[in-house]
């Protein structure tokens, strides 16, 4: 699959995965307006099996297949699954 990638002029380090260049009919309207303007950057052929820097290929198709496009947000710093075990293991504890 062909993908469109986009990096947002507004959110440092969010990127937008578009299946069709240009196509932005389909996108909400909050989203486009939390991104600001699309910069384009690059396009390239998309495999299940291709490996992306911050995102699994394969969610991304699917994604792009389901919805129309894919947002990458920026990773964490943190590891929000541990706090979250972390919370309920000191719940549990009460």
């Amino acid at each position: 699959m062909i993908c469109h990638i986009y990096r947002s002029a507004r959110k440092t380090g969010a990127y937008l995965y578009l299946p069709v260049k240009d196509d932005f009919e389909k996108l909400p309207r909050p989203l486009l307006r939390a991104f600001g303007r699309l910069d384009y950057t690059m396009s390239l052929n998309l495999t299940a099996e291709r490996k992306l820097a911050q995102a699994d290929a394969a969610k991304v198709i699917a994604a792009m297949e389901k919805d129309g496009y894919f947002v990458q947000l920026p990773r964490q710093t943190f590891d929000a699954e541990a706090i979250e075990r972390r919370v309920v293991a000191g719940d549990a504890k009460r």
